[in-house]
């Protein structure tokens, strides 16, 4: 860090630094409540452009995993198939033969 105090530094505010519609405070209850800054990979990034988008598909996610009903676990009973799945299955298809 380079601490050398330079010849034309005072204690004076630059004329550029225009401060006169600044509010003190302004952040001050946001920041000590904390802030969680997340980065995104790329290609999440292009579907959740803003936070408001992020915060939606996680609640919806918190939603899901609060109904306790386990994503990755196959359930106890076999899923029937349909009744025209249960034909086609049965049936067998007829020979066709060709004429000539």
């Amino acid at each position: 860090m380079n601490q050398r105090v330079h010849q034309n530094d005072n204690d004076e505010v630059r004329p550029e630094y225009d401060f006169s519609h600044g509010v003190r405070g302004k952040h001050y209850e946001a920041y000590h409540a904390g802030t969680n800054v997340v980065l995104l990979d790329p290609d999440v990034a292009k579907a959740f452009t803003n936070s408001e988008s992020v915060n939606q598909a996680l609640r919806l996610l918190l939603q899901l995993a609060r109904t306790n009903i386990p994503l990755d676990t196959p359930s106890h009973k076999p899923v029937k198939p349909t009744n025209r799945t249960q034909r086609r299955a049965g049936k067998a298809k007829p020979v066709r033969t060709a004429r000539g």
